[in-house]
């Protein structure tokens, strides 16, 4: 019997211990995860959106992972009955330099077989969203949202269905990763498992150092805030918006998001977090902003990004700036009140010369596969995230599946 060991129960370990399960179902899959509940991180912190694969380069690991991901997550959710909503995205752009930056989203998601993907003008946009406004549009209509705690606990279930453990509140504090098995040490003890795979977000450089893999790429947690529009807004708008990716700062900029419980959020916007788990942004994390501080790979960034860390800080420091932002797209919203929420922070991977990684990252290492990055589109392809893995575990250690 092959045992198995999953670290980190967000919705990616969870989607790869079920589909462990599915492959191996005479064998020993554990989930471990430091936190007292599942989904505790990044998965139980975002704004339930899943990509149709828009912007990703082809033939990339994202671009092919977030597609097959959509139909799988879609899949799934029907399946189990959880929310899973298609209410279409329209990216807007204001200016006639966006139109140009526009097109070629729009030359990438054909490439990348979203299904259609059109641009429209403004009475186009007009059409589908009534309360906005643009030049030029580009138009997502199977772009979902859905809520990925919910299904992160359900492929838990699936697990522990299956004859899986999930252990919570088993921090990883020791992997040693020896020749022929892997020696995992919780606050419980130790214990040896044949395979294990890392799905750790936020600290998965730290995991991945244990297992002796390489100091880059390092995780820079951002953080991105979020406000949720007061109750007379909710139905402003059918579906999402978002502006055109500003390609001076490498994330999507302030938009506005349907969730499923009704709920209508602006955010987030993209600065460096003091800790990369400081939700609240009152509890500086010390070692978390030292290793930061300590990594010349960020000054490179940040002195690349000046003006717009300028802007962001701006959008921070005041909610009236921040859903600026938003009103430029849905005029209709000036004035509008809103509450802050809990913010996010991504677990952004950085090479040693300061460039974000942009595509996914997984590495083998001896008898560990560790997941070095997976930001957005990474919940939307987790179910697919866990086929690659599982996949590449079968072919590199020679298991025998149930299908075999």
């Amino acid at each position: 019997m092959t045992t198995f060991a999953v670290i980190g129960a967000g919705i990616i370990g969870a989607a790869v211990a079920r589909e462990l399960t599915r492959r191996f179902p005479d064998d020993s899959v554990t989930v471990l995860d430091k936190e007292g509940q599942a989904a505790a991180h990044q998965t139980g912190h975002n704004s339930g959106v899943v990509h149709a694969g828009l912007y990703y380069q082809p033939g990339s690991l994202k671009a092919r992972l977030c597609r097959r991901g959509t139909t799988l997550l879609r899949d799934y959710a029907r399946e189990r009955g959880l929310p899973y909503e298609e209410c279409g995205k329209l990216v807007v752009a204001l200016r006639e330099d966006e139109g140009e930056r526009l097109r070629a989203i729009h030359g990438r998601a054909v490439a990348n077989g979203v299904p259609g993907v059109q641009l429209v003008g403004p009475d186009g946009i007009r059409e589908i969203e009534p309360h906005a406004v643009g030049r030029l549009a580009l138009h997502s209509p199977q772009t979902a949202i859905t809520d990925y705690a919910a299904v992160t606990r359900a492929l838990l279930e699936d697990v522990r269905a299956a004859g899986g453990a999930v252990r919570l509140g088993a921090e990883v504090t020791g992997l040693a990763n020896l020749e022929d098995r892997c020696v995992v040490t919780t606050p419980e003890g130790s214990r040896c498992f044949d395979i294990v795979i890392a799905c750790a977000g936020l600290q998965s450089d730290r995991i991945a150092a244990l297992a002796g893999g390489s100091a880059y790429p390092r995780i820079v947690p951002f953080f991105g805030q979020y406000s949720r529009l007061a109750a007379e807004h909710r139905t402003v708008l059918n579906g999402l918006v978002y502006p055109v990716p500003d390609p001076a700062y490498p994330f999507l900029g302030v938009h506005l998001t349907k969730r499923v419980d009704g709920e209508m959020l602006v955010g987030p916007n993209a600065f460096l977090s003091l800790g990369r788990e400081n939700y609240s942004g009152h509890r500086v994390g010390l070692r978390d902003t030292l290793d930061v501080a300590t990594t010349p790979g960020f000054w490179r960034f940040a002195g690349r990004n000046v003006r717009a860390a300028v802007r962001e800080l701006g959008a921070v420091a005041s909610r009236t700036r921040f859903l600026a932002g938003a009103v430029r797209y849905v005029p209709s919203l000036a004035g509008a009140v809103s509450t802050p929420v809990p913010r996010g922070i991504r677990a952004q991977a950085m090479d040693r010369d300061g460039t974000l990684v942009d595509d996914f990252v997984i590495e083998g290492i001896g008898r560990t596969t560790l997941v070095r990055n997976a930001p957005s589109p990474g919940a939307t392809s987790s179910l697919a995230i866990a086929e690659h893995i599982v996949s590449d575990v079968t072919r590199r250690h020679r298991l025998a599946t149930a299908e075999a």
